[in-house]
């Protein structure tokens, strides 16, 4: 097991932890996606990159991870599996469709788990959300993205969820905060203007 890569740098722009988290594949809709994550070190260094493990945190998990290697790539497995059906959930709600039962059966299954490890703590600014004490579990990763994933599933900010509409399959997702909820791409330096240049390239054909 390689240590994590706390020097990689990953894109942490489309709005939400979940919809950063299935970014992590690029052209994810189409037939040959770039994952970005490719083993357990790579999910470890993408969660403290993201704030969701501290420096202390990262450090335990990856030395766990030396000495049960095998557990440690389950773990980064499920974690995978996941991120596909968080994906799919949000490509068909960015498409105005319902998710598939069976993502929802598995994701809930998996959030079960999650609400057993959570606890509520008090600070100095008020309760929040933490996480069973000593519970540094390979799956510590994923626990947070569930809770995550669940609460913008239960927002007002779903209805704002989108894809971008590149037709070779780019799959990026994003929060659309535009005014007017008409943002398309995932951005207009890469697919908008490929689409620009295309409108542009058949109107003077």
């Amino acid at each position: 097991m390689n240590g994590a890569n706390i020097d990689k740098k990953w894109d942490f722009d489309a709005g939400k932890l979940p919809l950063d988290f299935a970014n992590t594949v690029e052209w994810h809709a189409s037939i040959l996606p770039d994952d970005h994550l490719v083993n357990y070190s790579d999910l470890v260094a993408w969660s403290q990159e993201a704030g969701l493990l501290s420096e202390a945190e990262t450090k335990s998990l990856i030395a766990k991870a030396k000495h049960h290697q095998r557990e440690a790539s389950k773990a980064f497995r499920r974690a995978i599996e996941m991120r596909e059906i968080i994906y799919r959930i949000f490509s068909a709600i960015a498409a105005g469709e319902e998710p598939k039962t069976q993502d929802l059966s598995k994701f809930n299954r998996a959030l079960g788990i999650t609400l057993k490890k959570s606890a509520i703590s008090y600070t100095s600014e008020g309760f929040v959300w933490t996480w069973q004490p000593n519970d540094i579990s390979f799956d510590r990763t994923l626990w947070s993205i569930m809770r995550e994933t669940a609460n913008l599933l239960t927002s007002k900010e779903i209805s704002r969820v989108g894809e971008c509409a590149d037709d070779r399959g780019c799959g990026y997702l994003f929060l659309d905060t535009s005014r007017n909820h008409s943002r398309r791409w995932c951005s207009m330096e890469n697919c908008g203007n490929r689409a620009k240049a295309l409108r542009h390239y058949q109107r003077n054909k």
